[in-house]
């Protein structure tokens, strides 16, 4: 699974349907918040890395780690990361490939 994106880097770099990968998945858990009384939920966070390519098989032109809360009730971490990335003004247009 990844996204394709067409995106122009600060270098002006443009890569006309880029191809976005998410790799190097950590769940992890940050914090617990109270949610009333003496009850309290953690919050698990799933840390990945997007890493964005040409095309598929060659070698990145950019990396960027980021995270989101994770549910352990929803679908898997993957799945999820990618999710995230398309609520981001960055991913909003991109289409899965």
């Amino acid at each position: 699974m990844a996204l394709k994106k067409t995106v122009t880097t600060p270098q002006g770099f443009t890569a006309t349907d880029a191809y976005h990968r998410v790799e190097d998945i950590t769940i992890s858990t940050r914090m617990r918040i109270a949610t009333g009384g003496d009850q309290f939920r953690e919050l698990r966070m799933v840390s990945f890395t997007v890493r964005s390519y040409k095309e598929s098989g060659a070698a990145a032109f950019n990396e960027t780690r980021t995270g989101a809360e994770y549910d352990m009730d929803g679908a898997n971490p993957i799945a999820q990361a990618y999710a995230h990335l398309k609520t981001l003004p960055e991913f909003a247009d991109a289409v899965d490939c």
